[in-house]
């Protein structure tokens, strides 16, 4: 069983594959809990559909971009069930996964700071950063995934939020190990950063502010 996990912004969710295809997901918005929220979810959902950690054959987890702590909690967790189940891990970005599950979607949009956004528009190989004096001239109008979060601060319409990530992010992973059993490395899979969190200088030097 293959499970998937995405928090790369308050849109959560999980989901869960086997052999003989989807077994179930969930999906959640938590503003300031990612942290306690999702391994109990996860279990909940295991726990649903009659599975358990051991049952875990593969990890697959959202890489971002997006919010940090949203993105080192799933991290951590991923990484904590491949190396206590020694099985494989595929970090999958997370908007392009966005993108895979809501075709109708023409860009996925999430937040990058206080005034900014991440942007992948269908087509691009790379999100950019956004401010969102730009954002609704950049979209022109066309339906996006976007987190809810930022479709109420930043005023977006005709957004859908990303309640089907994880599920899209398995599917994703099961064509990379299709190709390769091994997956990611364990010890260099880390979260996609656009740039350094607040209080950490892009170029690496000096204080950590924020710790």
């Amino acid at each position: 069983m293959i499970i998937a996990i995405e928090s790369a912004s308050t849109d959560l969710s999980v989901a869960l594959h086997d052999a003989s295809g989807a077994i179930g997901d969930a999906s959640w918005t938590s503003a300031r809990r990612q942290s306690a929220e999702l391994l109990p979810r996860l279990l909940e959902l295991l726990d649903a559909h009659g599975r358990g950690l051991d049952d875990v054959g593969a990890v697959a987890v959202g890489t971002g971009p997006g919010s940090f702590t949203g993105l080192r909690v799933a991290m951590a967790v991923a990484k904590g069930l491949a190396l206590a189940r020694r099985v494989p891990i595929v970090g999958v970005p997370s908007l392009p996964a966005w993108l895979e599950s809501e075709p109708d979607a023409a860009a996925a949009v999430t937040r990058a700071g206080a005034r900014d956004a991440y942007l992948l528009a269908r087509g691009e190989d790379a999100a950019r950063i956004v401010d969102r004096d730009d954002l609704e001239r950049v979209l022109d109008g066309r339906r996006v995934v976007a987190s809810s979060e930022l479709v109420d601060a930043f005023g977006l319409a005709a957004a859908i939020s990303p309640t089907g990530a994880a599920a899209a992010i398995l599917r994703i992973a099961q064509d990379r190990l299709a190709g390769s059993a091994e997956g990611d490395d364990l010890s260099r899979l880390e979260p996609i950063y656009l740039r350094a969190p607040r209080g950490v200088p892009d170029d690496q030097s000096g204080a950590v502010k924020w710790l």
